[in-house]
């Protein structure tokens, strides 16, 4: 398997770190795609609240692809920016490095996904983002 060896995204924070856990593993050492979409739409997630600076809801995976699998004990960090708004609609790019092999370190770009979230009232009915601007 070829791991290109790259750097995390310079003079950026991560929107969150995680490191899986066996318990995230499916039964070939791989953690779960599952796993990884959920913190996927976590990541995503962050942006868009303060943005709409409220509860949003996911209304749409655009897109998800996985490059390479993550492993047990990696320290994933995900990267999450705002790629556009609508009148209730934020939608937000992830992606996703796993730096692996505290020996040898190398970072591997693993996942990159692009989630549509909608700013929604108490009610979870759609709110107007601009509003609470």
């Amino acid at each position: 398997m070829d791991h290109a060896i790259q750097a995390l995204p310079a003079g950026k924070d991560p929107t969150l770190r995680v490191v899986p856990m066996p318990a995230d593993s499916n039964s070939t050492g791989d953690i779960f795609g599952g796993w990884v979409m959920s913190q996927v739409d976590i990541a995503g997630s962050i942006p868009a609240i303060r943005l709409a600076r409220g509860r949003v809801a996911t209304v749409a995976v655009n897109s998800f692809v996985f490059r390479k699998p993550v492993l047990v004990g990696d320290v994933v960090s995900l990267y999450a920016a705002v790629i556009r708004t609508g009148r209730t609609s934020i939608t937000v790019s992830v992606e996703v490095y796993a730096q692996r092999n505290p020996e040898k370190e190398e970072t591997v770009k693993v996942t990159e996904a692009t989630l549509t979230y909608v700013a929604v009232d108490k009610n979870g009915r759609p709110r107007v983002v601009s509003a609470q601007q």
